[in-house]
């Protein structure tokens, strides 16, 4: 089962409160007999900070959000943070679940502008709550536990600058350079896709150029301008490359997507493509029109659309 990007949040979130709970609901058993006494919290949070897994910052604050003890990090006690008032931080901002612990969302912190995130434990003595013990995490110590997502293949459509789409019936197209020589250079991207290692491609039609990534090197991108893409000969520069076996787009298909966004480019003289890329190893098409709307979707739901859907 592919797993979303919200997926793979909750689970990293369910791995960290699992390892850090247990020691921090402890640790907050400590602090009641020490609480209202600075000196001994900030030895029970020295004595109990090894214990918790990746913690960058610990400290006590009241119910109210005022720190009542130094912080205490791995170098040891961090003073100017007695008394400090959290109330206002979004750790605080979150209600308590009734189980006393909270693992709060992913925010900026103050210092560092790094994204962290807040472990809230409650001190209580009896039924009575005297406070919380808060533990920080910078999100760069984290191990990452869950898997990374995949985009869905779904179709999705994003809506662009409100101004271009508030006079897109103002405008109208106006034949680029590529447009002119369109067909060839379609070719020379087929060729660079099908054959010579181009595993992503976007076109950029309103300023005839292309920008292409190969599998050889894929950390670096190429531009291939006009000029290029009106001559053949720079498939010579690319080598001879094996259509990749694990492509989620089949070879003989490049070539239908390709006559697809040219007929999109042509088929109207106000809304019209702008921009569109293909990467074959996630199977997604993306197209970006001149009302700044664009679409993202699967190789197969887009050509199973001819342009009479699109106008």
């Amino acid at each position: 089962m592919k797993h979303s990007w919200k997926d793979s949040i909750y689970l990293q979130r369910e791995d960290l409160a699992r390892m850090v709970r247990e020691p921090l609901t402890i640790l907050a058993e400590q602090c009641t007999a020490a609480w209202g006494n600075r000196e001994q919290l900030n030895a029970s949070l020295l004595a109990g900070f090894a214990d918790i897994p990746h913690c960058t910052a610990l400290y006590c604050v009241t119910a109210e959000g005022i720190q009542v003890c130094d912080n205490v990090g791995a170098t040891g006690l961090i003073s100017g943070h007695y008394g400090r008032d959290r109330s206002q931080r979004p750790y605080m901002q979150e209600a308590v679940p009734a189980w006393g612990f909270l693992l709060s969302d992913a925010y900026i912190s103050l210092l560092g502008r790094r994204p962290s995130l807040t472990a809230l434990q409650v001190v209580a003595a009896d039924t009575d709550t005297l406070g919380y013990l808060g533990a920080d995490f910078d999100l760069r110590g984290l191990p990452v536990t869950s898997a990374l997502y995949e985009e869905p293949g779904y179709w999705r459509q994003v809506k662009g600058d409100p101004a271009i789409r508030g006079t897109v019936f103002q405008q109208c197209r106006v034949d680029s350079p590529m447009d002119g020589n369109l067909e060839q250079a379609l070719s020379i991207l087929e060729e660079l896709l099908t054959q010579r290692g181009v595993f992503q491609c976007q076109i950029h039609f309103s300023s005839s150029q292309a920008t292409i990534w190969t599998t050889s090197d894929p950390f670096r991108y190429r531009i291939l301008d006009h000029e290029t893409l009106s001559d053949a000969d720079i498939c010579l520069v690319y080598p001879s490359s094996p259509y990749p076996l694990d492509a989620a787009i089949p070879q003989h298909n490049i070539e239908q997507i390709l006559n697809t966004m040219q007929s999109l480019r042509f088929a109207d003289p106000t809304i019209y493509l702008r921009t569109a890329s293909i990467n074959i190893f996630n199977g997604m098409i993306s197209l970006t029109f001149s009302c700044d709307g664009s679409h993202y979707m699967s190789y197969d739901e887009f050509l199973l659309k001819d342009t009479s859907f699109w106008f």
